[in-house]
């Protein structure tokens, strides 16, 4: 007799759950905070500003409660997925655990940097809306918003969990 495991399945969601989802946080009007939203627990946190490259000056992220990109995936996720499938990394950590989609459908991630074979350094991180689009937290000073995929640079494709 052979011994076998069994594991739950994790259940992707329906896509336009991800997207409702990211829609509800942008009507929040929740604030970009540089290192927010990688806490223990996904969601709006204070930042930090170790490696903060921004042009606000002085730094407000450790006094901001926000999000930044890749903390606003996270979070979207987790509640989409009824767990934290992304965890607390950067966008680079993020597309590790993610697989790359020729054809994306609302709710894929969409990276922007440089993903290669062996080299990954991403910049940023947006949900794909649909029609050229995406839900972001874009940069200090702004809040989660829509905006054109074409408005960041580097575009490295679309990935889905």
């Amino acid at each position: 007799m052979t011994a076998t495991a069994s594991m739950p399945l994790l259940r992707y969601p329906v896509p336009s759950v991800i997207v409702r989802i990211a829609y509800e946080i942008e009507q929040r009007g929740v604030v970009y905070s540089w290192g927010g939203g990688h806490g223990s627990d996904p969601g709006p946190s204070k930042g930090t500003c170790q490696g903060y490259r921004g042009k606000t000056r002085p730094c407000p992220a450790a006094t901001t409660r926000g999000l930044d990109c890749s903390g606003f995936t996270r979070w979207v996720y987790a509640r989409a997925f009824g767990l934290d499938v992304l965890g607390p990394g950067t966008t680079d950590a993020h597309v590790r655990r993610m697989r790359r989609v020729g054809s994306a459908v609302p709710g894929d991630l969409v990276f922007f940097g440089k993903i290669t074979k062996n080299t990954v350094k991403t910049h940023h991180v947006g949900i794909y809306l649909g029609n050229g689009k995406m839900m972001n937290a874009p940069e200090t000073g702004a809040s989660v918003r829509v905006d054109d995929i074409g408005r960041k640079k580097d575009f490295a494709g679309f990935y889905r969990y």
